[in-house]
């Protein structure tokens, strides 16, 4: 026991931990908060599961909905006597033709990294240009410290990002690894005097977790885990549930609370966890092993989880290289909006975490589709009892980029067979639950707070109008074009220019690039 637990805590506090990275500027960004902010004409999707409606005008007080005003038909002129009145001092916003959506939350998102390159004013930038106005920082890895000094800000609005909700490592700032319940427990109430808002686990003795969950769950607090395979076997997904835990992170300890015909993975003879190539290679190859869908065992591991309120956090897109390494590499905005040394982070190597591309193709590929047909399969259908799906990404590895990301997982939980109005709710009102903020964040409803998406194109019809490079199309004039693009991000009652950050995110990546002369270029060349 004591190895394992050595184990998970070097995992935990080395392998994971960033260095401290440099921390967002003042906020020079965005219009607001007036008065009162009335966005006019827009279509809205509530977030909550209901369809678009609109016209509408949105009327804003100190940040808080207060009016939400049914102004007309479509395609009909807007009565202007239906029309809320501008108070003296306030601001109107034009969303004509726009739809609007409560700000997403990304219930997985790492602050940057000194090896990523990635610094605070790009990650935030990066994640407001989507529409993404909270993130849960799982592990804070950049120290507790800095992480509270960010959320701090950002709630006062002094920096351009999103609101932050900082979840410790457990063990984290430990002088020795924890290994008694004890001493668990100890952490745990040190760990909410510091001011974090939950912990993120990656396994323990059985009985350091349960006392861990408990005593956090006890205190008010949240937690998630990444149930890492060292510690998998004696504390998956069922353990975490019955304890009180709030969310699992992408998929690891389910397949195994799934395991009908055997206790552990069938993991080959000669592997080795820290060799990333076995670990993510055999990973590929988890699912089959679990109960097959909607059999018994299968049923019954679902119904608990749903009965316990447990929320699952796919995080679909971190592994999508696994199934089509060249469509990660190449993605579009690499070449303008990847940080160079970001870009050299993410590169075939045996050392960086998340680079493990020693021998991938075909053969890997091919066991990752089935992997994610049957992970996909659960989590579509958990859905569809009743059981919350959130959105969360773990960018900054394995190709994948803030911000650009969370729009790849909206599409992929729609490809899993969720209805976009349920990708949209995940993306909203579930993650607010989840983070227990249902009361002001999540869905546009009165009294809740003023965070907002706006797109000039419906994103029911085509989620990757939500991507900063929007959705290609052609004209009437049989011109090439761009539809979409996040045009507003509202936050606590601030308008940001989401186009304008982008362009302040490219300018970064241009600078850095023609001070260091670096370019991004394809694997092996």
């Amino acid at each position: 026991m004591r190895i394992l637990s050595l184990l998970l805590f070097t995992i935990s506090l080395t392998v994971f931990t960033h260095a401290q990275v440099k921390k967002a500027p003042e906020r020079k960004e965005g219009e607001g908060p007036w008065p009162q902010l009335i966005i006019r004409g827009v279509t809205l999707i509530n977030g909550t599961g209901a369809p678009p409606v609109g016209p509408v005008d949105i009327v804003v007080e100190k940040n808080r909905i207060i009016n939400i005003v049914t102004v007309g038909a479509p395609g009909i002129a807007i009565n202007p006597s239906r029309r809320p009145v501008l108070a003296a001092g306030g601001k109107e916003l034009n969303a004509e033709g726009m739809y609007l959506l409560p700000g997403f939350i990304d219930m997985h998102g790492h602050i940057g990294g000194e090896a990523q390159g990635a610094d605070a004013e790009y990650v935030f930038k990066l994640w407001m240009a989507h529409g993404v106005t909270t993130v849960r920082e799982p592990g804070c890895m950049n120290g507790l410290d800095w992480v509270l000094d960010q959320k701090r800000k950002s709630d006062q609005n002094l920096i351009t990002a999103p609101r932050i909700k900082a979840y410790t490592v457990f063990g984290q700032g430990s002088k020795t690894p924890i290994s008694t319940p004890e001493q668990a427990i100890a952490w745990v109430r040190e760990n909410l005097q510091k001011g974090a808002d939950g912990i993120k686990f990656f396994g323990a003795a059985p009985a350091i977790m349960k006392a861990a969950i408990e005593e956090n769950k006890r205190l008010g607090l949240r937690s998630c885990c990444h149930h890492a395979q060292v510690d998998v076997a004696r504390w998956n997904v069922l353990n975490s549930a019955r304890a009180g835990m709030t969310s699992m992170e992408h998929w690891y300890g389910l397949p195994e609370a799934l395991f009908e015909d055997r206790t552990v993975q069938d993991f080959p003879l000669n592997y080795n966890y820290a060799n990333e190539q076995n670990r993510f290679e055999e990973a590929g190859r988890l699912w089959k092993q679990a109960a097959k869908p909607y059999s018994d065992h299968w049923n019954k591991v679902m119904n608990e989880l749903i009965s316990l309120d447990f929320t699952l956090d796919p995080t679909f897109e971190i592994y999508e290289a696994n199934r089509d390494f060249m469509r990660a590499r190449t993605a579009e905005w690499h070449q303008n909006y990847t940080m160079p040394s970001l870009w050299k982070f993410y590169e075939p190597s045996r050392i960086a975490h998340g680079s493990y591309w020693l021998n991938w193709g075909t053969e890997q590929e091919i066991a990752w589709k089935e992997n994610y047909r049957l992970w996909m399969t659960f989590i579509n259908e958990y859905k569809n009892r009743g059981g919350r799906v959130t959105v969360g990404t773990d960018a900054g590895f394995i190709y994948e980029l803030y911000g650009f990301s969370y729009v790849r997982e909206l599409e992929l939980l729609r490809e899993a067979g969720f209805h976009p109005l349920e990708v949209i709710r995940s993306a909203t009102l579930y993650g607010a639950q989840a983070l227990g903020m249902e009361k002001d964040l999540g869905s546009v409803e009165i009294g809740k707070l003023a965070d907002f998406v706006i797109v000039n194109a419906n994103p029911l019809e085509n989620l990757s109008v939500f991507y900063g490079t929007g959705a290609v199309a052609v004209s009437d004039k049989n011109e090439v074009i761009r539809r979409g693009g996040v045009t507003y991000t509202v936050k606590d009652g601030i308008v940001y220019d989401a186009k304008k950050l982008l362009e302040d995110v490219k300018k970064m990546v241009d600078e850095v690039k023609a001070k260091t002369g670096s370019v991004i270029r394809q694997p092996g060349n």
